[in-house]
């Protein structure tokens, strides 16, 4: 990994910070070059074709390039809590969670520590599918340098409505942007493959969408299901009902809630309307029992 990168535009907010390995000059995402990690483990509660039985070689990268007021790891998306570490430890977590008998790794928050994840993969490449999970706010021309590389894009497709967007998370941008990147990473990898253990499909490549249904949020939410019926075909969707206020989301009252079930049942009649295939979480996943503890397990 280079130790000083000038001015950084990895991410779409395209701020030109320098960042050196151990600080961050006037960056979006106030971190430094050497990638932060805040837990890596193996994690059970990803989608099935990801966790399968053995769970997810998960590796949680600390600060964040979006602002999402209600983020459900706020205490490293922005509280930016987690240790520093080279890129040669990073490749040895790489080998300790495949050793663990991970399915695969799961790089959570990755955009702003591309460089290091490429440094890292050069000197160990797994043997088991390189997994890219993000906000889906990412710049094209960052993702075509992992071509070949990522096997599994797993991100977000948060907002459609360029006032939420730029109201919760500080991007109005944001669906431009992602429904680009969405674009990219479906022309590197296409539809899912899948391999079979047993019961259990493991996606070994392609894409998968996942949505977050919000309170107040349904028009929203219905909006990026048509995005991916009508561009990116065969791709499946996970729905997920696991809106929890988290971060700063008692600030905004219309949020600060858990969704409803009349809410959520009007996206999931429009995603058998549409004909989208995919995963969808029960209402009772909406709890903060399921977020991972950030104590540094693992780096």
């Amino acid at each position: 990994m280079p130790e000083i990168i000038e001015a950084c535009r990895l991410c779409p907010r395209q701020c030109g910070a320098y960042r050196d390995e151990r600080e961050n000059r006037g960056g979006w995402c106030g971190m430094p070059a050497a990638p932060v990690l805040a837990r890596a483990a193996l994690h059970f509660w990803e989608e099935p074709c990801i966790s399968g039985t053995k769970g997810s070689g998960t590796v949680f990268f600390s600060g964040c390039i979006l602002g999402c007021c209600f983020c459900q790891n706020d205490s490293i998306s922005h509280g930016r809590k987690g240790k520093a570490v080279t890129a040669g430890r990073l490749a040895d977590i790489f080998r300790e969670l495949e050793a663990a008998g991970a399915h695969n790794i799961n790089l959570v928050n990755p955009t702003h520590y591309v460089e290091a994840i490429l440094e890292a993969v050069r000197i160990y490449r797994p043997g088991i599918p390189l997994v890219y999970n993000s906000g889906g706010y990412e710049r094209v021309e960052t993702l075509r340098r992992l071509e070949g590389i990522i096997d599994v894009y797993l991100p977000d497709l948060k907002y459609v409505d360029p006032a939420r967007a730029r109201l919760y998370a500080g991007a109005a941008d944001y669906f431009p942007v992602a429904a680009a990147a969405l674009r990219e990473m479906y022309r590197q990898t296409g539809v899912p493959q899948y391999k079979i253990e047993g019961e259990t499909r493991l996606m070994q490549r392609g894409l998968l969408v996942r949505h977050l249904v919000m309170p107040q949020g349904t028009e929203d939410a219905i909006q990026a299901l048509r995005f991916v019926a009508e561009n990116l075909l065969g791709v499946p969707v996970s729905l997920m009902a696991q809106y929890t206020p988290c971060g700063r989301a008692a600030e905004y009252k219309e949020i600060n809630r858990r969704i409803t079930r009349r809410e959520y049942d009007k996206v999931l009649a429009a995603l058998e309307e549409l004909g989208l295939d995919g995963y969808v979480q029960q209402r009772a996943s909406s709890d903060q029992a399921f977020i991972p503890a950030f104590d540094g397990t693992g780096v």
